[in-house]
């Protein structure tokens, strides 16, 4: 039960593993993830290491494997997952698994070539049939007497007359869309006008066979006269990258090599088709195995990683290795070095020998599901010291409980309960599913911690009668406007006083007006109070301070636990925190609470301010004859809670500090004296100061909760308000529009937003002002071997 409040008891050990059975003994210990490893060879580079060859020969597979896994995601293929954890495929099973991993890779390799030789084959085909059949049209349209005459103009105009005698050369191609105006300007400039050019647009795109991206081309045709422009016109072609294709000048034998063309496009295609489904097979055949081969490969790369921190005793033939581990799991330990000696069919043993070392053990604190988001919140502020206490436990109840003092709604409550429900009911298939997105997987791991925010939420709502901006009247308001009541004039109330007077004002002191309090939470009658703000104003901010005040106590008390081993730290260190912080603050939590019991409604009124009798008491201003004592003796009693105070401040600082130079002098060379000294006296003005500071921090669970419920009743006001003022048939379909926005902006403004801010603020005050008061958080964590991160198919890490 103690590992549940501090971090785990570690040891160093020392490994020796037969050089036979090492590879499996450090298999079983990947496992179970329960030793760290230490690197022996720190000076050595990791070229020059035992099973350098090894580590690479399985990054070669890994390799291989993600050429498999991304052209199966190409294909559209989804990759089985089973669950399933495969053993740790043996040392000589490794050549097996890369004479199957490279015969795929080369089966693949060698159908996208074909595949995209045919592919090539198929859209060049595809371009020349769309030539031949475009062509066509152009040479029939060359026959029009205004084209004809145009297309003579390109001709010397000394040789006009002999424009029937003259036949004009031509190029046809394909060129993509987009770069046809720009390729229409250059020949016009380069040729001086001298080409004429027909272009049409392919209807349907065409593959690229490379990218496999869908394009969209044209068809053109070029007319010129000479070797001169020709020559021109396929420079700029090639510039272009426009690819040229032969075209016959007579109509017949166009006609037939279209029809040679498609004939061939057919035999393409099928021949494309069968190498399609062929590929696809292959991909889902590998598919069903891809992710056991990336387990198994990834195991074996991260044993023979392992193995190349140990240092190699070639006299014994023996890996030696050094371990962190937990003291509770060495039992677990021997028996997996057992299962991996037998595995190895080894005859001799494993040895596992406890070290004695001054070095720091790493810190491990045991979660599960439910207890690793609050031990993340903790870790995110710093890892723990060595057998440190743990906040983690106490964070379990007091942050969601922070979280809901500023966040108390109990209808946003239910929302947020409700959620983090279908993420816990449903995380078994959550986790199946594997959802790549940042913000759903950051909140999936936070379930727990959501659920117990929502459920306190629901509790504080109730505490504050708080219901999307609503109070439950659900016991009657102890208030009362009976007749019982008369005003100033002696009368009685009637309907007409009600009427005519928009405020009220109900007095606690008069008999029958306020028969007793509201049974639990707020009485809902002070919902349509127009000093409603005043009261919760009061209320909220005494009851900030106390539970500030409290939480802080609590963060001084188990710094006791970090002490047991040390006098000096308890006479001089805690002892003298806990009476400072309760002699000032604690003694105002004590006034609040004696105020509340010691005046009722009839001398309130002549009650004392809290504020000004705590200012006046660090003062020590008591001549002010207009400020009434709360109780008997105060000054004394204040005077005297003053000066104890006071007497700790050098108490850590000075006395601290001296015994500590005794300490130095005693035992030379253990500790530099002046770095502890300093930081002593950084720790005492630091705690001294922050006490004040830290009290004034926890308002923040006033102002939030104020402003949380202000925008609510806000959001009511101008939204839902509008669908509810109605009372038309009509009425029903703007209220049904109305409430989708208001239902909108809840989950937006109210639920997401105001709770990631109440989120933050919560964190900060068990960062600073609670675990800065016990937990320093200036240890390493404890990294175990394990295999637990290939299983949960983080394949990148």
């Amino acid at each position: 039960m103690a590992e549940l409040f501090r971090s785990e008891e570690m040891t160093l050990a020392q490994l020796f593993l037969q050089s036979e059975s090492a590879y499996c003994c450090v298999s079983e210990l990947g496992e179970i993830g329960m030793v760290q490893f230490r690197d022996l060879n720190p000076d050595v580079n990791a070229f020059q290491r035992k099973f350098v060859n090894e580590v690479r020969r399985c990054e070669e597979m890994d390799r291989k494997l993600r050429f498999v896994e991304k052209e199966i995601k190409k294909a559209n293929i989804a990759i089985l997952d089973t669950g399933e954890n495969p053993e740790v495929p043996f040392p000589r099973d490794m050549i097996d698994l890369e004479a199957s991993f490279e015969k795929l890779e080369i089966e693949l390799k060698e159908i996208n070539t074909n595949q995209e030789a045919l592919k090539k084959n198929f859209l060049e085909l595809t371009e020349l049939k769309h030539i031949l059949r475009r062509t066509q049209q152009f040479f029939n349209e060359m026959e029009d007497p205004a084209l004809l005459e145009e297309s003579s103009s390109l001709l010397d105009p000394n040789e006009a007359g002999r424009t029937a005698q003259v036949r004009l050369g031509f190029v046809a191609g394909v060129i993509g869309r987009e770069r046809i105006p720009t390729f229409e300007r250059m020949l016009w400039r380069v040729c001086r006008g001298n080409v004429f050019l027909r272009q049409a647009d392919i209807e349907e795109p065409l593959e690229d066979p490379t990218t496999g991206d869908q394009v969209h081309k044209s068809v053109f045709i070029i007319f010129f006269q000479g070797d001169q422009l020709k020559n021109r016109v396929k420079k700029i072609c090639e510039g272009f990258r426009a690819s040229l294709y032969p075209c016959p000048e007579t109509p017949q034998e166009r006609k037939e090599m279209a029809a040679g063309v498609n004939t061939r496009i057919d035999d393409l295609q099928m021949v494309l088709n069968q190498t399609i489904d062929h590929r696809h097979r292959v991909l889902e055949a590998a598919a069903k195995m891809v992710r056991v081969w990336f387990i198994k490969v990834r195991k074996m790369k991260a044993i023979y990683h392992t193995l190349n921190l140990c240092n190699i005793d070639v006299t014994q033939k023996c890996l030696i290795a050094e371990v962190w581990c937990p003291v509770s799991d060495l039992d677990s330990i021997q028996f997996a070095l057992r299962r991996g000696t037998e595995k190895s069919g080894s005859t001799v043993p494993s040895i596992l020998n406890r070290m004695q070392t001054k070095q720091t053990p790493p810190t491990y604190n045991k979660t599960n599901k439910f207890t690793s988001g609050f031990q993340n919140i903790v870790d995110a502020y710093g890892i723990g010291t060595y057998r440190e206490m743990n906040p983690a436990p106490y964070t379990i109840i007091t942050f969601p409980f922070l979280f809901a003092v500023m966040f108390g709604d109990f209808g946003h409550g239910v929302l947020m309960t409700c959620a983090a429900l279908y993420l816990v009911l449903r995380e078994s298939r959550l986790l199946a599913q594997k959802n790549d997105n940042e913000m759903f997987s950051m909140m999936f791991a936070g379930r727990y911690i959501i659920l117990l925010m929502g459920i306190f939420s629901i509790y504080t709502g109730i505490i504050y009668n708080d219901c999307f901006s609503k109070s439950l009247n659900l016991f009657g308001s102890g208030w009362s406007v009976r007749p019982m009541f008369k005003d100033r004039g002696g009368a009685n109330w009637t309907d007409a006083t009600l009427h005519e007077n928009r405020i009220l004002q109900l007095d606690p002191a008069v008999k029958g007006v306020f028969n007793g309090p509201y049974p639990i939470g707020i009485d809902p009658i002070w919902n349509i109070a127009t000093n409603k703000l005043t009261f919760l104003n009061s209320f909220k901010m005494k009851m900030s301070i106390i539970l500030g005040v409290i939480h802080m106590l609590f963060g001084v008390s188990l710094s006791l636990f970090n002490h047991l081993y040390k006098r000096i730290n308890i006479f001089l260190g805690f002892i003298p925190e806990i009476v400072f912080m309760s002699s000032l603050f604690g003694y105002l939590v004590l006034l609040v609470f004696y105020k509340w019991t010691a005046y009722d409604a009839k001398t309130s009124q002549a009650a004392p301010s809290i504020l000004i009798a705590f200012i006046n008491m660090f003062l020590f201003n008591y001549s002010d004859p207009t400020i009434k004592p709360l109780y008997r003796g105060q000054m004394i009693v204040q005077s005297l809670l003053v000066v104890i105070a006071l007497a700790c401040v050098p108490c850590m600082l000075v006395v601290k500090t001296w015994l500590m130079r005794r300490q130095y002098l005693w035992r030379k060379n253990l500790f530099d004296f002046t770095d502890v000294a300093v930081n002593q006296a950084i720790h005492t003005i630091e705690y001294c100061l922050g006490c004040i500071s830290n009290t004034a921090s926890y308002l923040r669970l006033w102002a939030l909760s104020l402003a949380h419920a202000q925008l609510s009743e806000v959001l009511w006001n101008m939204v839902m308000h509008i669908g509810l003022s109605s009372k038309s048939f009509g009425g029903f379909v703007v209220l049904s529009l109305v409430f989708a926005g208001f239902a909108t902006l809840t989950v937006c403004i109210l639920l997401i937003m105001e709770g990631l801010s109440a989120f933050l603020h919560a964190l900060r005050l068990h960062w600073v002002e609670f675990q800065n008061k016990f937990y320093s958080g200036q240890g390493f964590k404890f990294l175990p071997f394990t295999f637990d991160s290939i299983l949960e198919g983080r394949f990148d890490e």
